[in-house]
């Protein structure tokens, strides 16, 4: 037995391995495409680049294990079905749970390891990832002036030019706003040609212009509107050289830590730390809520109207108990009370619907705060526990259509995967908008798919042909036929009525 463990298992790691790695490169490609206009035109160094794909490469692993080790198992089983490896084994008395008993002890073991990387690597490869994104994202593209258009990159200019020529650079006819005395657009330089280009050490851009001129308009003080005369100087230049600072080009560095209280950047005793806080302060802050509400006496407000007592003959030890009719108190008031009293009564309403939104609003948000933390807790669970989920899947459905290769199995992984996808984030909106609860809305993907999977499981044991189109083929012929035998009685049916009617 020990010879059949270690056939099964070399024949389950390579395509593990293989597998492995190429969902990671899909996803990371994946990742490029949706963030590939904030990367482009940044003069980004290949030592950033790697960083950032690296680090995003981590927080990668959890998502891309599970579809590996679905697409590994189909993979496996479905090369020992097609190569009747598989009918030699179970024709030896083996049955399929023994087959797959070492791969269900690896994948226990491999589940353990995601929980454990979910849990500690990936808040840090997570927050490294997302620290970087947010530096490159705040760092100006490189200087890049297109023809035709005005060019606002540089701080406090806005730029243009005609034509520009592709080998030497030259700037031709350019227009060129200057903003840094903020009063709009009151100096204007005009040049027939011109070059730009950036200190050696990137903190500044040189501009030098030929033949053009400036116009300022000149600053009026200590006059009223009316009397403005708006003077402006004119300069001509045969060569000018501007330097201007440059800030943002740089791709500056924060330091980490920066997201450290999101939820996607804490390991499971931090989350469970930051849920039980900010429950208590919720609950206390509903209790603070619903004793301000007593306090405003919006709805409750006594001693409006000043009540003569009622005349009895009861002792004054005795006080008698009035049931409190609205009714009965409102047709008691005068006519001159009666608006009175109906004013204030909607004008109540109104406070009191107005403060309970903004007070739901509020705890709405919280709630969606908390259950935040409460998915991401879950979500380190579910993805690891999404790994055996997938291999009792793969497995016992690789044995029933006894197809190897990368083409049928992807096809089949990518449509379980996407099923499970969906579910997941289904769940996760439901339970963000605390429709349902936190863990029926986690682990819905999980306690569907499972039971699938011990069905399929059942089905290769018991050598079910499920996944056998001729069976289906044979099934419809079946039908098919009874179709026509009931169409047929029936037009004999009708010749012979036809005949007896004759």
């Amino acid at each position: 037995m020990k010879k059949v463990d270690a056939f099964v298992l070399k024949s389950f790691i390579g395509p593990l391995i293989f597998t492995f790695f190429i969902v990671l490169i899909i996803l990371i490609l994946q990742f490029l495409w949706m963030y590939v206009d904030e990367l482009a035109g940044k003069g980004l160094d290949f030592k950033v680049v790697s960083e950032l794909l690296y680090h995003f490469a981590m927080t990668f692993v959890p998502t891309a294990l599970p579809l590996a080790i679905l697409l590994a198992s189909l993979m496996t089983f479905g090369n020992m079905g097609e190569f009747f490896e598989l009918s030699a084994l179970k024709s030896s008395g083996i049955p399929l749970q023994r087959i797959m008993r070492p791969l269900i002890i690896l994948i226990g073991f491999i589940a353990v390891i995601s929980f454990f990387f979910s849990n500690n690597v990936l808040p840090y490869s997570t927050s490294k990832a997302r620290t970087l994104l947010y530096d490159i994202r705040r760092k100006k593209p490189d200087i890049n002036i297109q023809a035709g258009t005005f060019y606002n990159g540089v701080p406090d200019f806005s730029i243009k030019i005609t034509t520009k020529d592709p080998v030497t650079n030259r700037l031709n006819n350019l227009i060129i706003y200057d903003h840094r005395d903020k009063r709009g657009n009151t100096s204007v330089i005009l040049a027939d040609s011109g070059y730009m280009k950036t200190t050696p050490d990137g903190t500044g851009l040189i501009m030098v212009l030929y033949n053009g001129y400036s116009f300022n308009e000149i600053e009026e003080k200590n006059v009223s509107p009316s009397a403005k005369k708006y003077p402006t100087r004119k300069d001509y230049f045969k060569e000018q050289t501007i330097v201007i600072s440059l800030t943002g080009f740089d791709l500056e560095r924060s330091e980490d830590g920066l997201f450290k209280s999101n939820s996607a950047m804490l390991n499971i005793s931090q989350l469970t730390f930051y849920i039980d806080s900010l429950n208590m302060r919720h609950n206390e802050r509903i209790s603070n809520q619903f004793n301000e509400f007593n306090s405003t006496k919006i709805y409750t407000q006594k001693g409006m109207f000043k009540r003569h007592p009622a005349k009895t003959d009861a002792p004054d030890t005795i006080k008698k108990v009035v049931p409190f009719e609205t009714r009965i108190i409102f047709d008691s008031l005068p006519e001159s009370d009666k608006s009175i009293v109906l004013s204030r009564a909607i004008s109540s309403l109104k406070d009191g619907t107005s403060y309970l939104s903004e007070r739901s609003e509020t705890t709405h948000w919280e709630v969606k705060v908390i259950k935040r933390y409460e998915v991401e807790w879950n979500r380190k669970l579910t993805m690891s526990f999404a790994c055996l989920v997938f291999f009792f899947i793969g497995a016992p459905l690789g044995a029933i259509i006894r197809k190897g290769g990368l083409g049928t199995p992807s096809v089949i992984s990518i449509f379980f995967f996407v099923i499970y996808y969906v579910i997941s984030i289904s769940g996760q909106k439901l339970v963000e908008e605390d429709v349902v609860g936190t863990f029926a809305g986690m682990w819905a993907a999980s306690y569907i798919l499972l039971p699938i999977g011990i069905f399929l499981t059942y089905k290769a044991t018991t050598d079910s042909v499920i996944m056998n189109i001729e069976t289906y083929l044979v099934f419809l012929k079946k039908i098919k036929d009874y179709i026509y035998r009931i169409a047929i009685m029936g037009n004999s049916k009708n010749s012979v009525s036809d005949s007896n009617n004759t």
